[in-house]
């Protein structure tokens, strides 16, 4: 897929499912620096945006700083926790609102997530909004009707560069 460099970019990253991902695939942690950067590839960013949940950890706030720091959004969510101790916690919704508010000023939006929950979000935005829809996520944990839908689709688990120890 061509990429100019006039192209406004937004960028909204599901960070736990690409933590828990690199964490199960590859034993790793997510380098998310260099998601945003190959995200942009050179284009224009209008947003970048990094959905994080939050536990009772305290070591959680050094990383979601680190994001902030490295040019992201950071909007935090608690972790529910149900009286059977059952636990939730899910963006999708969050992200396809700000997927729709943003996408008029936009050209791409990169959606670095493997959930086929987006497929909706996904049409809707190239067929309503005009919008390229690309993915970034772990080709192993990503739907294949999603892969199949993008405009473009990077697999980070085929570059070790999207992985840290």
């Amino acid at each position: 897929m061509i990429k100019h460099k006039e192209q406004r970019v937004g960028v909204l990253i599901d960070v736990s499912n690409m933590y828990h991902s690199a964490k199960n695939l590859f034993g790793k942690k997510t380098n998310f620096k260099e998601i945003l950067k190959q995200a942009v590839a050179g284009r224009k960013l209008i947003r970048a945006t990094a959905y994080v949940i939050k536990t009772e950890k305290e070591e959680e706030f050094p990383f979601f700083e680190a994001l902030s720091q490295q040019g992201f959004e950071v909007k935090m969510k608690d972790l529910q926790i149900f009286a059977g101790g059952a636990k939730k916690a899910n963006w999708d919704i969050g992200i396809a609102i700000d997927a729709v508010k943003l996408a008029d000023k936009l050209d791409v939006l990169v959606i670095v997530s493997g959930d086929g929950d987006f497929l909706p979000l996904m049409s809707y935005l190239q067929n309503n909004k005009g919008c390229l829809v690309e993915v970034m996520a772990f080709g192993k944990t990503t739907s294949n009707k999603l892969i199949e839908e993008a405009d473009d689709f990077i697999d980070l688990g085929k570059n070790k560069d999207f992985l840290i120890d």
